[in-house]
């Protein structure tokens, strides 16, 4: 196991009518912002619920994060946020809207072009403090300090993060997801296990409570994932446990002590970027590929995969690292997602501009490994198609 440094100030709220508590997590005094998407907290009860919690306090709103947040938008909210003095910031949504409560955290307190952020990877000295109530389990973004701008006039979709960002409080109550269309519970199932995934498969660093721990969370998404799509009554006890496992999965419990990878993100956040793809989606399509182009490199851990979460133990190593690979994929259909750009109507022409775009940022392999060439992305997009 290699050294690390864990620490999570985050304090998790999590259950039934929990949305009430959050009038005891923020100062009686603050003037906060609640930041939301498009709406849908006004139709499923949590909006008047964050207001009736509030109304002891001076509350303002900023609606209209994009699912992918616009840098744009983030700007706006940073001009309300200097006009009224707000002091305390509430996100009120799924991962985007959390994701843009940190940027405009940090941009509100930037000296400078706050763009510096996301593409010269300046250092975020200040930021307001910030709280959030999830109702879409997917990023983890509730309990760790990182998020991710898009920004489309450039087709950009760039990382930031900072210790400074970590959330004071999150409210994590299952019934705020009932409302949720199948399929962004299906991108949410998804996006957890790809999380789980890039901090896992790499290579062995002796570190069994890290991989045990990975492997729980990949059994249980597994488990619990075709529970919450499903027809039928809505589920409790699966949403919380999605839920739970969406929250685990990234916030840097599992990727303390080994090698974490991010290839498969850093290149879905261009399928993104270029063709305004969900997230989850692009993770979908380059995972499989990925694992199959760098299976030799990473041997060792994807046979313990197969065997440990797909209990893959028969047949020679090549036979059981494909039908790991493949098992994954299905699992991905068995969701409603499809694994396949041309199944998007996406064409190869994108393959060259995304290899292009790591060249001209100097990027020759990528990855957290580094084992990944831009040839090797060619072969792997390819592939893809």
């Amino acid at each position: 196991m290699e050294n690390f440094i864990f620490q999570n100030p985050v304090k998790i709220i999590f259950g039934k009518d929990t949305i009430s508590k959050i009038q005891k997590e923020i100062p009686q005094d603050a003037r906060v912002l609640m930041i939301y998407g498009g709406g849908s907290i006004k139709r499923n009860g949590v909006y008047d619920a964050v207001q009736k919690a509030l109304t002891n306090h001076k509350l303002f709103e900023f609606g209209g994060i994009e699912p992918n947040p616009e840098f744009s938008t983030c700007m706006k909210a940073v001009e309300l946020i200097k006009q009224e003095n707000i002091d305390f910031l509430l996100a009120v949504g799924g991962g985007s809207v959390l994701d843009a409560t940190k940027f405009i955290s940090a941009s509100s307190k930037f000296e400078g072009d706050p763009y510096d952020i996301l593409e010269k990877r300046s250092p975020i000295r200040k930021a307001l403090p910030l709280g959030t109530v999830i109702t879409l389990p997917a990023t983890g973004s509730e309990m760790n300090s990182g998020g991710v701008i898009t920004r489309a006039e450039f087709q950009t979709k760039l990382v930031f993060g900072s210790p400074l960002l970590f959330p004071k409080f999150s409210v994590l109550n299952p019934e705020t997801t009932y409302s949720l269309p199948k399929h962004q519970v299906a991108n949410g199932v998804v996006d957890a296990f790809v999380h789980v995934m890039e901090q896992y498969l790499t290579y062995s660093t002796n570190a069994p409570v890290q991989d045990r721990f990975a492997e729980s969370l990949l059994l249980t998404l597994i488990e619990e994932g075709p529970k919450n799509i499903t027809a039928g009554e809505v589920n409790y006890d699966a949403r919380a446990n999605l839920m739970w496992a969406a929250t685990m999965a990234l916030n840097g419990l599992i990727s303390s002590g080994v090698q974490s990878d991010w290839a498969t993100h850093l290149i879905g956040h261009e399928l993104t970027a270029f063709h305004g793809l969900d997230h989850a989606v692009t993770l979908a399509i380059v995972l499989p590929e990925l694992l199959r182009k760098t299976k030799n490199k990473r041997k060792e851990k994807l046979l313990q995969f197969g065997s440990r979460v797909w209990n893959i133990n028969h047949g020679t190593e090549e036979e059981r690292m494909e039908l790991t690979i493949s098992k994954t994929e299905d699992f991905f259909h068995s969701l409603g997602i499809k694994t396949k750009l041309s199944e998007y109507n996406i064409s190869p022409d994108t393959i060259d501009r995304i290899v292009e775009r790591f060249d001209s940022r100097g990027m020759k392999a990528i990855g957290g490994l580094q084992d990944i060439s831009l040839v090797d992305l060619k072969d792997i997009l390819n592939a893809c198609i």
